[in-house]
This record gives structure tokens, sequence and C-alpha cells, in this order.
């Protein structure tokens, strides 16, 4: 079979289950590890029989839906290869986002000082991993109440060579019992309300546990809010991913318990409210 043919085939199949033309062109491209344009070049070469059963293996893993991610096994972030699986959320374009303003903001209130952070929640540990790696200042812990996330976590960190501490517990409680006191708190916590529809390759495949924030999502922020000033220094920032409709909501729980502190809420590339800051004493 030619290189054509397959991928054509592959895409017509995905089109009419409703999975789409880009997941198989990725796919190939991935397996028969090639750039887009060394494809097209070889697009009327002959593939091997091998590879031609393994492409096909994994196209008729997304016809029933399962995220391209899982089926590699892998995800790009911030540039960087992170193992991912059914224990851990994929990472999204936009949680790059409040990595880059995490940075910039640290650069703004602490640059060239050492600083403690830590990342709530953590899953796969994309924005611990990613934050240690591009500044070297930051001293990195995260948090995830699932051990089979947390072991993936600490092999990411292995794979990229990220001296991030791990720790499984329930959101904020691990850092309170070890007294650890911190400059940043970020958190990408669950915030989707428990009867929103999701995309069937979001549901049948990722973690429950990191999706669904209670009946209106915002239950792991009160968990945080409530807690934080047990782990915050007298002057800190905390950031955080949100959805996009939650920014009023958010706002106020933030103002109850942060009265005296400046809040804001920075948009992603899209132009939606994705990220709030709470400016602690800065």
């Amino acid at each position: 079979m030619l290189y054509r043919e397959a991928l054509r085939r592959a895409q017509a199949l995905c089109v009419e289950a409703g999975v789409g033309e880009q997941a198989p062109l990725f796919l190939l491209l991935e397996l028969a590890n090639l750039e887009s344009h060394n494809l097209y070049a070889e697009f009327d070469e002959e593939m091997d029989d091998e590879l031609v059963a393994a492409y096909y293996e994994k196209v008729d893993r997304l016809l029933a839906h399962e995220p391209l991610d899982h089926i590699l096994g892998y995800s790009y972030f911030y540039g960087f290869k992170f193992l991912v699986n059914e224990d851990v959320l994929i990472p999204r374009p936009e949680t790059e986002e409040l990595v880059a303003n995490v940075l910039a903001t640290y650069d703004e209130y602490f640059e060239g000082q050492d600083v403690d952070a830590i990342d709530v929640g953590c899953g796969s540990g994309a924005i611990a991993i990613a934050l240690a790696l591009e500044e070297k200042h930051l001293h990195m812990q995260a948090s995830d109440i699932s051990e089979h996330a947390i072991k993936v976590a600490k092999e990411n960190a292995a794979n990229l060579e990220a001296n991030v501490t791990f720790l499984v517990g329930d959101m904020l409680h691990p850092f309170i019992e070890n007294n650890h006191k911190v400059d940043i708190l970020i958190s990408n916590p669950p915030y989707i309300p428990k009867d929103e529809k999701m995309e069937d390759s979001v549901v049948d495949y990722e973690p429950h546990i990191a999706l669904f924030g209670g009946s209106d999502g915002l239950f792991f922020y009160n968990e945080i809010f409530k807690h934080a000033h047990k782990v915050l220094k007298d002057k800190s920032f905390l950031a955080f991913e949100i959805g996009y409709n939650q920014k009023d909501e958010l706002l106020e729980l933030a103002n109850n318990y942060f009265p005296n502190d400046k809040k804001e809420v920075l948009k992603d590339l899209n132009g939606k409210d994705r990220m709030l800051f709470i400016y602690h004493n800065l």
C-alpha cells in the first residue's frame, strides 16, 4: 500500500466516524517518524507491511474515539515530551499559557530570586516540570491525590531530568502537613461542572477525578482558597487555570478569602477568560 493510499483511506474512515482528518495524519507522521514535508515526498512510495498493520491497528483506536495522545502514549507540552495514559489528563494548549504567565509574573516580582512553588493537583506533572525546566530559581513541589498519576509524573520528571518533588495527597494537605511555605501556588484543578456534556473521547478515556469540580465546578478552588493561608508566605501569588465562563463566580469567591489582595483574570490567545492570578501582599 502506498503512503498516499493508507492516509486517504484512514482519513475517510475517521471523517465518517466524526474524528476528523488531522488525527490520522499526525498518527502516520509519528509512526513513520517523518516530518510533513518528508511524508509528501514519500507519498507514492510503498509502506512497509508492518507499518501498515501498526498504523491501521491505531486507526481503529481513533475510530473508537480514543485520544491520539493515549494511542501514542505521549503528548507535547511547552516543547517537552510527556508520557500520558488513562491515569492523567492530557495537557492542553491553554495550560501552556498558564505556565508562560507564571514565568512572566515570577520575573515581575521575584526575578533572579530562589523561590518555593507548588503545583496542586499535578496529574502528569506537566506544569511543575515545565516550570522547573524553564526557570532554575523555581524550587518545585507538586501534589496529586492519585498514586497512579504521581507515578506518571515522577517518570516524566526523570525522563526530562527535572528537579521536582512529588507528594501523594489531597490538594494542599501534603504541604500543610509538612509545614511547607511557598512564594507561588499554582493549580489547574478539576473545574468542569459534573452535569456538563463532554466529548466521548474525554469522558470515556480521561480520569474523571481530574475533570469534574462538583455541581458548579468551583469545589476545588474553594478548597484551595480556604486553606491557602496555611502555606503562603507573607508576599506571594496564586495562579489558576479556570473555565472560560467562571470569571465572575471565582472573583466573588476569591474576594471572600483574599479581600485585600489584587486579583486579575487573564485571557487566553482565543480571547477567553482562562487564568486567575491573586497577588498576596504584592
